[in-house]
């Protein structure tokens, strides 16, 4: 997959370049940003209900079944203790008029094998490694 670039612009306020697309983030205002865009962490929990939903939506139209009102919200929290991690995510999906009932146990299994609730049953390895810039007159 290609690189994901992220740039301090001020502040908090970073801007998240995606392939064509940009995305800014920031923190909120009771928490010294100034609220121009989402959190990382916001951004990471509504990855997980998008993923639900695309997965959803590839379900339903496989089976011939209706879209209208497809939809997931989902409802966070910080655990309470360290490390700093989100602690518990709840996603509710909307699951359209006109799904059977008996499609819903399918779709639940489906929708809980998404790729990013896979990623977060089964962390991937994660490396973190530094790039100094070099300093303007440096000898």
């Amino acid at each position: 997959m290609g690189a994901i670039e992220v740039r301090h612009e001020r502040g908090d306020r970073l801007r998240i370049r995606i392939r064509d697309h940009e995305v800014v983030s920031d923190q909120p205002l009771g928490d010294g940003g100034t609220d121009e865009g989402p959190s990382p962490t916001e951004l990471w929990v509504a990855a997980l209900a998008a993923c639900v939903v695309f997965y959803a939506e590839r379900f339903l139209v496989r089976h011939g079944l209706p879209l209208e009102g497809l939809a997931a919200t989902s409802a966070w929290r910080f655990a309470e203790d360290r490390p700093a991690r989100v602690g518990a995510i709840d996603v509710t999906l909307e699951v359209p008029a006109g799904v059977p009932a008996e499609r819903l146990e399918r779709l639940r299994a489906v929708v809980e094998r998404c790729t990013v609730h896979n990623s977060l049953a089964a962390p991937p390895e994660v490396r973190i490694g530094l790039a100094p810039l070099e300093t303007v007159g440096a000898a």
